[in-house]
């Protein structure tokens, strides 16, 4: 049996950087279900790699809810730290909005071969697929490690290796386990105006406000804005993608197509513009404010004709326009949890040292990664918490 100072379990962000940070002083084994390192990594950002979010380390963590736990490894992996690993190799980097940033070669193999290189002095497992963690850390009764790191990510990509099995290698207390930043499908059949976006609108669903563009599917809304809210409905409903692969919903979304303008700004521009604009049709004069492709769709679910004259809508049918544009409303039936692209849910945090990333249940048995009860927003929030708390985990872990 081969002993190790550490065992790292799963060969993504999270379980790569842990391995990198406990290689420097320790002997250290990583562990692959796949037949190479980091397939998830090369799929973020579209294949470019949004490696993380350059924000202020204050502005990033109120990002988060469990901004307090997740303080420490920021601060021990900075953004200035995590960039410098990979500027050292000669990449380079660029920002976008919202302090995105990316390789500038718009690579994520780049970034994965720079990963590997610092994983030199690390004895890597290809095609080790864990079953079992016995007593003083016996893994698959071939390996011996006095300290083990569980990097093995969440359940979406399962063609990565994520598997809800990896949630009961330990004893390890876990929440519900449910979707994150999943496109959602809406009772309406919205496949004739498919490809439509809608600019800078604002979502809300309960007392959450969130703005952001919003893409039309064939099954019902993705993009930014829908991504980021699914985060909340998935929170707010009681459901266990380890017991219901398939959740039912029945949710409602309500979307403010003219953001810049209050109800009172739109019903006073009306008045003007139906006087001054008498004989202008109400399908056309909606260009001011909606997407040519959209505004068919809108006029229908609102019942309105719309060739009808501004100077022919009446009252009642003026103020159910300013209603639907200011709160347009979707029935949400379930989520289109193949393109899930994060998990809620997890390891829970009640039992984690935020310090150190160990157990306080079980001694010398680390996490990282997705597998915690982590998540956040779009925009390279969850790779900065992949390699942060993996960081942390290797740092702590090879520690005397």
């Amino acid at each position: 049996m081969k002993e190790y100072d550490i065992a790292v379990i799963g060969g993504g962000p999270a379980g790569m950087m842990a391995a990198i940070a406990a290689g420097k002083t320790s002997k250290v084994i990583l562990l692959e279900k796949n037949s190479s390192l980091g397939n998830k990594l090369l799929l973020t950002g579209g294949g470019r790699c949004n490696i993380t979010n350059n924000k202020p380390i204050k502005k990033l963590l109120n990002s988060f809810d469990d901004k307090n736990f997740l303080k420490h490894s920021f601060y021990t992996l900075t953004n200035e730290k995590l960039l410098s690993l990979f500027e050292d190799k000669g990449l380079t980097f660029i920002e976008e909005d919202d302090n995105r940033i990316f390789p500038e070669t718009e690579r994520s193999s780049d970034i994965l071969n720079i990963l590997k290189d610092y994983l030199d002095d690390v004895t890597i497992r290809y095609n080790c697929q864990v079953k079992s963690i016995v007593d003083n850390f016996v893994i698959n009764d071939e390996i011996k490690a006095s300290k083990v790191i569980m990097a093995t990510g969440g359940i979406t990509y399962p063609q990565t290796g994520c598997s809800p099995d990896n949630y009961f290698l330990t004893s390890q207390p876990i929440t519900d386990i449910k979707y994150g930043l999943v496109p959602l499908i809406t009772k309406k059949d919205l496949s004739d105006i498919a490809g439509v976006t809608l600019y800078d609108v604002i979502i809300s669903y309960n007392k959450i406000k969130i703005k952001g563009n919003v893409l039309i599917s064939h099954v019902g809304l993705t993009g930014p804005g829908i991504i980021n809210l699914s985060n909340e409905i998935s929170k707010d409903v009681i459901y266990n993608v380890l017991e219901d692969e398939n959740v039912e919903l029945s949710e409602r979304i309500a979307i403010d197509l003219c953001p810049d303008f209050n109800r009172e700004d739109l019903k006073e521009k009306f008045t003007t513009d139906f006087q001054n604009k008498g004989k202008t049709m109400i399908k056309n004069y909606l260009k001011l404010f909606l997407t040519n492709r959209f505004i068919d769709f809108f006029l229908d679910e609102i019942a309105l004709d719309g060739e009808t004259q501004l100077s022919r809508i009446d009252k009642k049918s003026k103020n159910r326009l300013i209603e639907n544009l200011k709160s347009f409303n979707f029935e949400i039936t379930g989520f289109n949890n193949e393109l899930s692209k994060v998990t809620v849910g997890g390891v829970d945090l009640k039992n984690i040292n935020p310090k150190t990333m160990e157990s306080t249940l079980i001694p010398n048995l680390y996490f990282a990664g997705e597998i915690l009860n982590l998540h956040g927003p779009t925009g390279g929030y969850n790779l900065k918490i992949a390699f942060s708390t993996g960081y942390l985990a290797g740092l702590s872990a090879s520690k005397d």
